[in-house]
C-alpha cells in the first residue's frame, strides 16, 4: 500500500506547486504588461481603457489556462509512470510464479514432466520482463545440463527398462542443447533472440548430434571448458564469435565428427587451450575449419592434441588476427591447410609436435612471413 499512496503525494505537490507558478505567473504577466504600455501610473495622467483591461485580462487566463494544461501534462505523465511501475510489477511476479513451477517440473521424476519444464523454462526466457530474468532462466538450463547423469546400463534384456528410462532422459538434455542452438541463430534484438546472454556448459556431456550452425555469440561470455563431445557430429558451421570470451579449454572431442566450416572469430579470445581431438573406437574424429576465417580477435589452440583423424583448415584465412598453436600436438592425424591465406595476422606453431601440416608452407609462402612462426623442423631447407 505504501507503494501505491507515493505517486499520489508527490503528485498532489506537483499540483500545489504547478497552481502556485500559475498564479505568480498570472500576476507578473499582468503587471508587466500594464508596465510595458505604461500604465504604472493609472490614477495620473494615462487611462486604462476597458478594451485594454479586457486584452490583459485575457492573456492573464490564457496564462492560465497554458499552467492548467502544464499541471494536466504532468499527471498524466506521472499516471503513466506508475502504470508502467505496476505493470513491470505484475509482470516480475506472474514470471517469477511460472519460474518456481518450471524448474519445480525440472525436478520431477517423470522424463515427460521435466521436458515440459524445459520448453517453460525457454519459453520465460523469451517473455522474461529484463535480461536479468532471462540470464536467470538460461542459466537454470545450463545448470541443469551440468548435472550428472547415470550412463547407460544397455540395452540387454536385463536393463531394459532403465535402458528405455536413459533414452527419455537424454532427450531432456538434447532439447535443451537444440533450443540453445535455436534461440542463438535468431537476430539480435527480436525476439527469442538469446544473442548477448552468458552461456555456461562448463564441464557438459554432450553424447549426440548438436548443432549450433549458423549461432551467433556475441557479447555474452560463452563456456564449454571441460565439456565432453562423444559420438555423433558437433556441428558450429557459419558459427559467429564476435566479442566476449568463448572457451573450450580442456574440451574433449572424442569419437565426434566436428564442423567449425565457415566459422567466423573476430572481435573477442577464443580459446582450445590444451583441449584434446581424438577419434576413439576407430571412428575417426575429423576437424573441420575449412574456410573459417580468424579476424581482428585472438583464438589460441595452446596444448591442444589432434589424435586420429584429419583436421583441416582448408581455404581458412588468417588475417590481422592472434592465433597461436603453440605446443600442439599431432598424432597419426593428417593436418591439412590446402589454401589457406595468411595476410597479416600473427600465427604461431612454436613448439608444436609431429610432422609439417600438408600444404602449410605452401599457403605460408617463402620466405616465411614474420608474422608467421614455425617450429625449426618445419621451417623450408635452404636451397
Amino acid at each position: 500500500m505504501t507503494l501505491n499512496r507515493q505517486p499520489r503525494s508527490t503528485v498532489g505537490w506537483a499540483l500545489v506547486v504547478a497552481f502556485l507558478v500559475a498564479v505568480v505567473a498570472v500576476g507578473g504577466v499582468f503587471y508587466g504588461l500594464v508596465y510595458l504600455l505604461d500604465f504604472q501610473e493609472i490614477d495620473t495622467t494615462a487611462k486604462l481603457d476597458a478594451k485594454t483591461l479586457f486584452e490583459l485580462v485575457k492573456i492573464s487566463f490564457g496564462v492560465v489556462a497554458g499552467a492548467g494544461a502544464l499541471v494536466a501534462l504532468v499527471v498524466a505523465y506521472r499516471r503513466q509512470r506508475v502504470d508502467e511501475a505496476g505493470a513491470h510489477r505484475e509482470a516480475t511476479r506472474l514470471h517469477t510464479e511460472r519460474f518456481s513451477q518450471a524448474v519445480e517440473q525440472l525436478g520431477s521424476d517423470s522424463p515427460a514432466v521435466r521436458l515440459g519444464g524445459v520448453h517453460a523454462l525457454a519459453g520465460l526466457a523469451d517473455d522474461a520482463p529484463d535480461d536479468g530474468l532471462r540470464q536467470t532462466c538460461i542459466d537454470v538450463l545450463c545448470a541443469y545440463l551440468q548435472l550428472p547423469f547415470t550412463p547407460d546400463p544397455g540395452d540387454g534384456p536385463t536393463y531394459q527398462e532403465d535402458h528405455h528410462r536413459f533414452l527419455a532422459f537424454r532427450n531432456v538434455r538434447h532439447t535443451i542443447l537444440r533450443l540453445i542452438g535455436d534461440h542463438y541463430r535468431r537476430p539480435r534484438g527480436t525476439h527469442r533472440s538469446w544473442q548477448g546472454c552468458d552461456l555456461d556448459l562448463t564441464g557438459v556431456t554432450i553424447d549426440g548430434t548438436m548443432d549450433f550452425r549458423g549461432a551467433v555469440f556475441s557479447g555474452g561470455a560463452v563456456s564449454f571448458s571441460g565439456a565432453r563431445f562423444s559420438g555423433g557430429a558437433v556441428s558450429f558451421i557459419r558459427t559467429r564469435f564476435t566479442g566476449g570470451a568463448v572457451n573450450f579449454d580442456g574440451a574433449r572431442f572424442t569419437g565426434t565428427t566436428v564442423f567449425f566450416s565457415g566459422a567466423a572469430f573476430a572481435g573477442g579470445a577464443v580459446n582450445f587451450d590444451a583441449a584434446v581431438f581424438s577419434g576413439g573406437d576407430g571412428t575417426s574424429g575429423n576437424v573441420s575449419f575449412d574456410e573459417a576465417a580468424f579476424t581482428d580477435g585472438q583464438v589460441s589452440f595452446r596444448g591442444a592434441v589432434f589424435a586420429g583423424g584429419k583436421v583441416s583448415f582448408e581455404l581458412a584465412e588468417f588475417s590481422p588476427s592472434a592465433v597461436s598453436l603453440l605446443g600442439t600436438r599431432a598424432f597419426g592425424c593428417d593436418v591439412i591447410f590446402s589454401g589457406a591465406r595468411f595476410s597479416g595476422g600473427e600465427v604461431s606453431f612454436r613448439g608444436a609436435g609431429g610432422t609439417t601440416p600438408f600444404q602449410l608452407l605452401d599457403a605460408v609462402g617463402t620466405p616465411v612471413p614474420a608474422t608467421v612462426a614455425l617450429p625449426p623442423d618445419w621451417r623450408p631447407s635452404n636451397p
